[in-house]
């Protein structure tokens, strides 16, 4: 009988947590939900619920590879419990694997054939993989592919009398212009596609000829800014300007990826940058991330915005340039800054970074896609991601990396942070993240880096979100996630 108590008392205590764990969860404090999920399953771990609540709190962080492994083991555990399918199928979803996905979904339905919402997702899954096997079937070989930047004439492009927005006369881009280019988007009106041309392309001239990892020099007395992830944010960023100053050459910046996706200002936010950089290429410095390719930016929002208010050449166009964006930066010879992190092995050098063959789309493994992916961690050694991509990396990996590079530091975004940084591994990693109340709903600051020359202490700024227009993060992402966001 005391046992039977015992176990009664467990199982009670479980369940407080689960609850406990729920209410996080509302309030949007997913980090803390799966801490209260993971003590539930503790006590009582043959609970389905459990790891599928807790698969759902990992998705809501993006860490998409625990949300499968977890949603696999109350499958495992439950081979009838539909919501295991269904939250496994989700993730999958969300690192564009259309066909595990279906997979899922089709079990979801089976499990449930009376759900009109099973039939509906299982429908729209499937137009999702016809439409890929089409794509995949009409793709032309890397080698025989036409850049579609070469068929663009800009200049023959006329702009219309009635067009009142900002203009770039002549060739040269110049601050007034980015100033009212800037204003007209705060306004939300268009930039006339001339110009947009025009940036994006002379911006793919400049990253084209940069190495894939570039030294930057900031002479004794002047500071250098570094943002982490601005997420199609534009009125953040704005926000930061207002804050640090516009992009100069005696006020450089460094964006560390993800300029875009999620947030549904996407492209207000790559053409300021990329003007910046047109203007004076040392005044603005910009790194590839994660989302810089096509299949995030099929997902996550960016295309549908461009296509909704370009075009579709500039869906293409777009893609190339990304495929041009450097992978790596370092300042003054002391201090590492990337997107994602480090790497599965010992030994990698600068000299293997700037030898990586960066024109391309971020392949799933290797030294390329680990800066854009990676993660840290807090136990020593390396681990599985919980993205599903790339990997994570302890204090010892950031350790040995420094010191085999003569390096002091390592910056790196990637991840939301709630105070909108996080200092890890003895000090030696730094995490940085410029996009306050990420989604519209993570209740997160942002934060920006200035670092001072000679000694490159780091001097960390944070700030809250502004208010935008009402328009909402992954207004114009792809339907079918949207249904399960």
């Amino acid at each position: 009988m005391p046992d039977m108590e015992v176990e009664n008392s467990s199982v009670s205590k479980a369940e407080e947590l689960k609850v406990l764990a729920n209410g996080a969860f509302k309030a949007n404090k997913f980090s803390q939900a799966i801490d209260l999920y993971s003590q539930a399953i503790e006590i009582n771990g043959q609970n389905a619920v459990y790891w599928a609540n807790r698969a759902f709190a990992h998705s809501k962080l993006e860490e998409y590879g625990s949300a499968i492994q977890d949603a696999s083991k109350a499958i495992e555990i439950d081979p009838k419990y539909s919501k295991g399918y269904y939250r496994r199928g989700a993730a999958y979803l969300a690192m564009g694997k259309f066909k595990d996905a279906l997979k899922d979904f089709q079990q979801v339905k089976k499990l449930c054939p009376n759900d009109p919402d099973a039939a509906k997702k299982v429908k729209e899954c499937e137009k999702a993989v016809k439409k890929l096997k089409f794509e995949e079937a009409i793709a032309f070989p890397e080698s025989e592919r036409r850049s579609i930047a070469d068929s663009i004439d800009y200049h023959s492009i006329e702009v219309e009398p009635q067009y009142s927005g900002a203009r770039i006369e002549g060739d040269v881009i110049t601050l007034d212009f980015v100033k009212k280019m800037m204003d007209d988007f705060k306004n939300q009106k268009c930039l006339h596609k001339r110009y947009a041309f025009q940036i994006v392309l002379q911006t793919r001239d400049m990253l084209r000829a940069l190495p894939s990892l570039v030294d930057i020099d900031i002479p004794d007395g002047n500071h250098f800014t570094v943002c982490g992830d601005v997420h199609g944010q534009f009125y953040d960023l704005l926000n930061i300007f207002e804050l640090n100053g516009l992009p100069s050459e005696e006020n450089p910046y460094l964006f560390n990826g993800d300029f875009v996706d999620r947030g549904s200002f996407s492209l207000e936010v790559i053409l300021t940058l990329f003007a910046f950089k047109c203007m004076c290429p040392s005044a603005i410095y910009l790194s590839r991330g994660n989302h810089e390719s096509k299949s995030m930016n099929k997902i996550y929002g960016f295309e549908g915005e461009v296509r909704s208010k370009l075009s579709e050449t500039f869906v293409e166009l777009f893609a190339e340039v990304f495929c041009c964006l450097p992978l790596a930066h370092v300042l003054n010879k002391k201090v590492f800054v990337v997107h994602g992190g480090l790497f599965s092995v010992d030994g990698v050098k600068l000299s293997d970074i700037r030898a990586i063959d960066r024109f391309c789309e971020p392949p799933e493994e290797g030294l390329m896609c680990e800066l854009l992916w990676s993660d840290p961690q807090p136990l020593p050694g390396r681990g599985p991601s919980k993205r599903g991509v790339g990997l994570s990396f302890g204090a010892d990996v950031t350790k040995r990396f420094l010191q085999d590079n003569n390096l002091d530091l390592v910056v790196r975004s990637h991840e939301v942070k709630d105070e909108g940084y996080e200092i890890e591994h003895d000090g030696k990693l730094i995490t940085v993240f410029s996009a306050p109340n990420y989604c519209d709903q993570m209740g997160n600051k942002g934060a920006f880096i200035r670092f001072e020359a000679p000694d490159l202490k780091p001097n960390i700024v944070t700030f809250s979100a502004v208010p935008h227009p009402d328009v909402k993060p992954m207004a114009y992402a792809n339907n079918f996630l949207r249904m399960f966001s």
